[in-house]
């Protein structure tokens, strides 16, 4: 059994949770590259070797495409239905339904809830999350409060945004074997949690704000470009945010999200359909879309963004 899952919190509870549910013994669950949306060499040699796979979280139905293996593909984003028999596409989004995160279809998908589903939940909508009842009602199950929920998401994804792929991929199982309450003072999650807000907080510093939305550019190694856009839109309060890491392990990530009431004006997926058009690693879903592209592509990327900013 192989499961392909996404690098944050809610690639990593989808993962666990299917363990779970599916009772597994033995399985290897990997990650793409930190920050890739695609399959390298490592996971294609994986996929070889195995008879059953599990792809999570990840919006990539093209690389599954021409795999001759039984493929179970889970995800809650913007997505075409997959044309390979082979594979069974569970999506709530191509039946036009939204779901909050891909731990809630998978919980909703093998009847197995617990707190991991609401943490994929905060993890990918943030404080929008509390209001869901079902997520209040998974913590409550376990006496956490809402601050121990956003602590708990922000040191798991500790591990992608110092881009350590094998922390990644460890986390499933520390997840799996340690009590959800014990992961709050996790030794190696809370070392590279204080050094990632060091980072947001000067990544912010350098906003530039026009008409409501912020554009921050910045250079780090840390994946830390969705926390700066999600901090700058969910907490500080702008309708949207363009940001720009410049040099991000010799590519450029470019993110944009934008707020609940901009989500009405803006259509993200035509400017996602616009950039893989053009032949860029672009995704995303209706308030959110990143783009990972070489360093002097950057003006490119934005002056498709702005064009439909107006």
């Amino acid at each position: 059994m192989l499961i392909i899952h996404h690098w944050d919190t809610d690639g990593i509870t989808s993962a666990a949770l299917l363990v779970k549910a599916l009772n597994l013994v033995e399985f290897k669950n990997m990650s793409p590259p930190i920050g890739e949306f695609r399959f390298d060499e490592r996971i294609k040699r994986a996929i070889e070797r195995s008879e059953e796979i599990y792809i999570l979280d990840l919006n990539l139905p093209h690389e599954v495409e021409g795999i001759n293996k039984s493929i179970v593909f889970i995800d809650h984003h913007i997505q075409p239905r997959i044309r390979n028999p082979k594979v069974k596409q569970i999506n709530p989004a191509l039946e036009g339904e939204e779901a909050p995160s891909a731990s809630f279809v998978v919980s909703q998908y093998f009847n197995f809830w617990n707190t991991w589903s609401a943490l994929g939940v905060i993890g990918d909508i943030g404080e929008k999350a509390f209001e869901i009842p079902k997520v209040g009602e998974l913590l409550e199950r376990e006496g956490f409060t809402k601050e121990e929920a956003l602590r708990l998401v922000e040191l798991m994804d500790s591990n992608y945004i110092t881009t350590e792929r094998k922390s990644v991929e460890k986390a499933v199982k520390v997840v799996l074997e340690t009590p959800v309450r014990d992961l709050l003072t996790y030794g190696p999650w809370v070392k590279k949690a204080e050094a990632i807000g060091e980072a947001i907080n000067g990544a912010l510093a350098g906003a530039e704000v026009r008409d409501g939305m912020a554009f921050i550019t910045f250079k780090s190694p840390f994946n830390i470009i969705s926390k700066v856009a999600r901090k700058a839109v969910w907490e500080i309060g702008y309708e949207g945010a363009v940001v720009v890491n410049e040099d991000f392990h010799g590519k450029a990530q470019i993110y944009f999200r934008i707020s609940s009431k901009m989500a009405k004006k803006i259509n993200m997926g035509e400017i996602i359909s616009e950039l893989k058009g053009k032949g860029f690693n672009a995704g995303g879903k209706r308030e959110v879309l990143g783009c990972i592209c070489e360093k002097d592509k950057i003006e490119e990327v934005l002056r498709i963004i702005n064009a439909h900013l107006g």
